[in-house]
């Protein structure tokens, strides 16, 4: 058994857990965080992009609202290089009610959040592929955030102030003695050692998954509602500003400009697992409806991906149980000493991506309340590794990376401009890692091919550098192509069973693939 002894123990590797870590190793603790899976794998990486500028809870939520209008800002900034600054429209759409405009620009005015009705002909002539039908339109300061890259970079921030980020790392027991939080169990997938840390504090970070993790303490149920939501990718973009209907957030109201793509989201369904995330074909078709409404001929455009998130609710007594719609998406601290006489553990629910440094920022000054301690927060006035020069992510930053490098560097993923020697670093930064982890850094396999031709080329560059035997490299692949393949079922019509078919062709007719040599054991993680 590996040991290790920490002030801190941070549980959770999505957005909110990673900026949790940061901001206790920048206030002096030693820190490690712990995720069983690969950094925002979970509810963080499953989003439809969106950086809200808060328009969509001036009527519904209006903290909410404030909060992210507020964070928005700072995002933007401390996190650069994951940011496009689109811009918003909120639109009044044919059969809408447009009466609703007025409650939305008085909620903008009371909660600050940016906000000026525009004409339509001006929202027209900007987003020529919007509906002509639309009545009113209100524009924002929305914007699209790649979750991995912003969470990867407040991970580097953390490491950079002596924080261990350990992935991979399965939560199993959390020790208390004298009913205080005394040590950690955790059991490191990747090779099944176990390993006990001993800590002062324990933040549950685990979003969805708080409930479980708490219940590892032997504290009582905590009250987080999965609240699960289903979002498309379209194959190229429909528009360059997040597109909102002006209404009361419902289904399938927000198109969202993602690097080469357009994301059509969500559902809000309540779930009691969010390991079970279904994508009914109901409402598939639900998301695609939606978005002939903003877009006409949006169903002639290919649908790329559909995937499936789970939104950490606190539980609201303003609404039923199964209300997830209608739930605040407002941040909440639970002290375990209060409810459950155990010191030394915190667990956070709620929020939103966008503002995951407040909540962290809420939690840790919780945390050094109950020790006694006044350290001040920075994660808000510091740059994250990667952002210093604080220029805003653009769709074509690759672009004029590859034609520096044409000559000497292979292009690996076309889709998404991904070098040969993009992947070789990123897979000496992580020599365990899988195409999957890869994926989630470097966008492998993300573009209209979905990985139909890059996967094969990362297969032979991982053989050929990495020495791996082929076994491995094949088990990479049927574990990427396996993963590639829930999100693609889903959507199998037109133009994307064609795509699909050829894939298959590919890689059943060139390579053979059911009888490549394969390990004993397939490649899970």
């Amino acid at each position: 058994m590996r040991k290790l002894a920490v002030d801190v123990v941070v549980i959770g590797g999505g957005s909110t857990g990673v900026g949790v870590v940061r901001d206790v190793a920048m206030r002096g603790y030693s820190a490690v965080l712990l995720e069983r899976a690969d950094l925002a794998q979970g509810t963080s990486g499953r989003f439809h992009g969106l950086l809200h500028s808060g328009g969509r809870y001036v009527v519904s939520d209006p903290g909410s609202a404030t909060e992210c209008a507020e964070e928005n800002v700072i995002v933007t900034r401390i996190h650069a290089d994951a940011v496009e600054p689109t811009g918003g429209y909120f639109v009044t759409a044919p059969g809408d009610d447009p009466e609703f405009a007025d409650k939305f620009l008085a909620g903008a005015a009371a909660t600050g959040v940016p906000a000026r009705e525009i004409s339509v002909a001006e929202a027209l002539r900007n987003e020529p592929r919007l509906n002509p039908g639309i009545l009113r339109a209100v524009e924002v300061q929305d914007g699209t955030v790649d979750g991995w890259q912003m969470t990867w970079g407040a991970a580097r921030s953390a490491m950079e102030y002596g924080a261990k980020v350990l992935t991979y790392h399965k939560v199993t027991k959390i020790d208390r003695a004298d009913g205080r939080v005394s040590a950690v169990h955790c059991v490191d997938l990747k090779d099944g050692e176990d390993v006990r840390i001993e800590c002062t504090f324990v933040l549950n970070c685990a979003g969805p998954w708080a409930g479980q993790v708490a219940a590892m303490a032997d504290c009582h149920p905590v009250d987080v509602i999965p609240g699960r939501g289903i979002m498309i990718a379209m194959n190229h973009r429909l528009v360059n500003r997040v597109i909102n209907r002006l209404i009361y957030p419902a289904d399938g109201d927000i198109l969202v400009p993602v690097h080469t793509v357009s994301i059509i989201g969500t559902t809000d369904v309540k779930v009691e697992n969010p390991d079970d995330l279904a994508i009914e074909p109901v409402e598939v078709q639900e998301m695609l409806d939606a978005g002939e409404i903003l877009i006409p001929g949006f169903r002639k455009s290919r649908a790329l991906h559909a995937w499936a998130g789970a939104r950490p609710l606190i539980k609201d007594s303003r609404v039923s149980s199964s209300d997830t719609r209608h739930m605040s998406r407002g941040m909440a601290v639970i002290d375990h000493h209060e409810r459950d006489g155990l010191d030394g553990m915190l667990t956070i629910g709620g929020g939103k991506l966008t503002t995951y440094r407040l909540m962290a920022e809420h939690i840790v000054d919780e945390m050094c309340r109950k020790l006694g301690e006044t350290r001040a927060c920075r994660t808000a006035s510091e740059i994250v590794p990667g952002s210093e020069n604080q220029k805003n992510y653009v769709v074509t930053h690759r672009l004029h990376d590859r034609e520096e490098d044409r000559l000497e560097d292979q292009i690996i993923c076309e889709c998404e401009l991904m070098s040969r020697q993009m992947f070789v670093k990123a897979w000496d930064d992580q020599p365990q890692a899988t195409f999957d982890d890869i994926r989630r850094q470097l966008r492998l396999g993300m573009g209209p091919c979905q990985g139909g031709f890059c996967s094969m080329r990362a297969t032979g560059v991982a053989l050929e550098t990495k020495h791996i035997d082929i076994e491995r490299a094949t088990g990479l692949l049927r574990l990427f192509l396996k993963n590639r393949w829930i999100g693609l079922w889903p959507i199998l019509y037109g133009d994307q069973v064609r795509q699909t078919a050829l894939d298959n062709w590919i890689f059943n007719g060139t390579l053979d693939i059911d009888h490549l040599p394969a390990p004993e054991e397939e490649v899970k993680l």
